[in-house]
């Protein structure tokens, strides 16, 4: 059983959640996953198709993906314009998104595979969707290591 338990500290000192446990099974993640949402306090990205205004959880997003000078988020079965650019989302989306291209943030909580090319790019491919992306070289081997520690 978990207890919960507040503090009363001096104005001076730093507040601070700390979360003693025995591991760090999926009842702690879950708890953690919840507190850090409380305290996420980046803007809420408003999603645009035709002239209706769409408020979607970021982890329904696949990808994001630049086409000129619009941005756009890939969902499994949709398409979205966002009014941000690429290293805008980068500052405020959660960890799990990160850059994989000059013109893609991806989002790896949602990569089914990953597959090396001969031409030294590789494709990802997502969890129930036929849509796909490249990453580029310069990106490999951070998104890689992101995918590896999701496995632990």
């Amino acid at each position: 059983m978990m207890r919960f338990r507040i503090e009363f500290i001096p104005k001076e000192t730093d507040e601070e959640i700390v979360i003693r446990c025995h591991s760090l099974d999926e009842n702690v993640k879950r708890h953690c996953e919840a507190i850090e949402s409380l305290l996420d306090d980046s803007p809420a990205i408003v999603y645009y198709k035709d002239d209706m205004e769409f408020y979607l959880p970021s982890s329904s997003v696949l990808f994001f993906e630049t086409d000129g000078e619009i941005v756009y988020a890939h969902t499994k079965s949709d398409m979205f314009k966002v009014n941000y650019r690429l290293y805008e989302l980068e500052a405020i989306l959660p960890p799990e998104f990160s850059r994989i291209s000059k013109s893609t943030v991806a989002n790896s909580s949602q990569i089914l595979s990953l597959s090396k090319n001969i031409s030294s790019s590789a494709s990802v491919q997502f969890f129930g969707t036929h849509k796909q992306v490249f990453v580029s070289r310069l990106y490999f081997k951070s998104l890689k290591q992101k995918l590896s520690q999701r496995r632990r």
